[in-house]
């Protein structure tokens, strides 16, 4: 039988952990606003919506599902319903977001317009691998498209970062595939989550 102060302890810490949650979020938003202001110039009207929606989704997404795990451990609710959103909400983000750099990088800006539609995300089906694998083909967009647009400007030093902060993301999704019921795996998600947007705000600030 737990007693009293072992229960509330495991409780305070559950909360705790639902509360660091939101840090990766913030880094993120962070990120996505310094993005959004370097690539404004580079990319048509079209091109910067694109982006736009989809770096909303993914702060959306984040949001939703820390707020699911702090109500959660809380004990207000389970509000289940934000959690079932964030995986296609953010696998359809990084899509966009994604694509949205790759035209940036590797089209002229004047040609854009043009190419939107083809680049046009495609509809949201059920299946987690097509989500899985929507998500890892924005973040190798992301990544690789701000790699070579660093490059291109002489800054190997956020070449780098960018590479470095897709292998970490990669490195979360294989975290959230393991048995998240330990406690040690959450602890070990969050901080390689918190490593990967901090390396990735890195490369954005240098960028």
């Amino acid at each position: 039988m737990i007693d009293g102060h072992e229960y509330y302890r495991g409780k305070i810490m559950t909360v705790i952990m639902a509360l660091v949650d939101y840090v990766p979020v913030l880094l993120f938003g962070i990120c996505a606003a310094i993005l959004r202001r370097n690539q404004y110039e580079k990319m048509s009207k079209e091109i910067f919506a694109l982006l736009g929606s989809g770096t909303m989704m993914i702060l959306t997404a984040g949001l939703f599902k820390a707020t699911w795990k702090l109500l959660y451990a809380a004990g207000i609710c389970d509000f289940e319903r934000l959690n079932q959103a964030f995986f296609p909400m953010q696998s359809m983000g990084f899509f966009m977001a994604g694509i949205a750099i790759l035209i940036t990088t590797f089209i002229p800006k004047k040609e854009n317009k043009t190419r939107l539609n083809a680049a046009a995300a495609p509809a949201v089906f059920a299946g987690t691998a097509l989500f899985v694998s929507v998500m890892i083909l924005g973040m190798l967009g992301m990544c690789t498209g701000l790699s070579v647009q660093a490059k291109r400007e002489g800054k190997k030093g956020a070449a780098i970062l960018f590479l470095v902060a897709f292998l970490l993301m990669m490195t979360m999704g294989y975290l959230s595939s393991r048995d998240f019921t330990q406690s040690y795996v959450n602890w070990i998600a969050q901080f390689v989550n918190i490593a990967g947007w901090s390396v990735f705000l890195a490369g954005v600030r240098k960028l």
